[in-house]
């Protein structure tokens, strides 16, 4: 459906996309990873224009649409686009917001129009807001109104520019469940996404994209358990484990624990386990490990079979387990770590370094 040859795009002399090959089957649903500044989002936009290559092709439906001859609002018809913003009207109701612009550009008649507007509401679970402003809704409500808007022209692919980025934690999941069961639907989609566990789950295929090519591609399941690129084996390993370079001198606990719940959020961790997280390590940092050692190394990791959350602690020089020994005032944080923890090891695996390892 979508064959794409040698894509390059520059901006100010540097190259964001340098040679962007990919061929897209009808009906696939792709998830496209990596890096920040790769070039994803600016392939996507590629791909209806709204970015205009510097070189290469892009077929769609055996149409090169970079051809001069090519109906550019034909091609662009078959292809709706989600963006990280709503990008709604917001003097409109939200059943206008929809209807709009298959009235204008599909020559549809108003009730033909809202009739769908209707269906589609009902579709992305909001078909009790259809006369409400935008401003009246949540953001993931404004984004689900905004896929339905992009479907209301019945295209044939669509694009999804990190359709969750700009979404608080407790919306994300709304957005993702609609987009879910519309890749049930047999739609041609392209996910631009750090929403890994979505990706995998959702996806026929991955691209990784890094440098502005297309690193590696490959089946969702195979690409995340066993990727056979270094770059690619390195983001992943990156996404599944949060690191952290600790000082007592400046710790902020709150800015700390926002990143923590933000980390597992992500990884889809259920409020109980991440309650149970943030309160050991509160209780690890401040009331055990910071009253007796000034900078740490700490990594955050959860398992992807089991769930378990894993801490490694690490830090200079060679010490005893400060969860058998220290201050009397630690003794009740001691205590609460090890009721919550389900394995706790302390190495020194040289005399001038130690390390903590705990199983949630």
């Amino acid at each position: 459906m979508i064959k794409v040859k040698n894509l390059k795009k520059i901006y100010n002399g540097n190259a964001v996309l340098k040679d962007v090959n990919a061929v897209i089957e009808k009906g696939e649903v792709i998830s496209i990873i990596g890096p920040s500044g790769t070039g994803k989002s600016t392939f996507l936009r590629c791909l209806n224009l709204l970015e205009q290559p510097d070189g290469g092709e892009i077929w769609i439906d055996g149409k090169n649409i970079l051809d001069a001859k090519t109906d550019i609002t034909a091609i662009r018809r078959k292809m709706g686009m989600v963006f990280q913003s709503f990008n709604l009207f917001g003097h409109l109701t939200v059943l206008e917001n929809i209807a709009m612009a298959p009235v204008s550009l599909l020559k549809k008649s108003k009730a033909e129009a809202e009739a769908k507007a209707m269906e589609l509401l009902k579709l992305v679970g909001l078909a009790g807001k259809a006369n409400a402003l935008p401003q009246e809704l949540s953001g993931g409500q404004q984004q689900r109104i905004a896929i339905a808007r992009a479907l209301a022209m019945e295209p044939e692919i669509i694009l999804f520019d990190e359709p969750t980025s700009a979404l608080d934690p407790t919306m994300v999941n709304e957005v993702l469940s609609v987009m879910r069961n519309l890749a049930k639907t047999g739609i041609t989609m392209l996910i631009v996404t750090h929403e890994m566990r979505f990706a995998r789950d959702v996806s026929t295929r991955i691209f990784y994209m890094d440098e502005g090519v297309v690193y590696e591609s490959g089946p969702a399941k195979e690409l995340f358990e066993n990727p056979a690129r270094p770059k690619t084996k390195a983001f992943l390993r990156r996404i599944d484990m949060l690191n952290f370079n600790l000082s007592k001198a400046d710790f902020d606990l709150y800015h700390f624990q926002s990143q923590v719940v933000e980390f597992a959020e992500k990884q889809m961790l259920d409020g109980k386990q991440i309650k149970a997280l943030y309160s050991v390590l509160e209780e690890l940092l401040i009331n055990v490990v910071f009253p007796e050692i000034n900078k740490i190394d700490l990594e955050i990791g959860i398992s992807e079979e089991t769930k378990t959350t894993e801490l490694c602690l690490k830090w200079q020089g060679k010490t005893a387990n400060p969860l058998d020994s220290g201050s009397p005032s630690g003794e009740l944080a001691r205590m609460i770590i090890r009721k919550r923890s389900k394995t706790i090891e302390f190495t020194t695996p040289d005399n001038n370094n130690s390390q903590l390892a705990i199983t949630l």
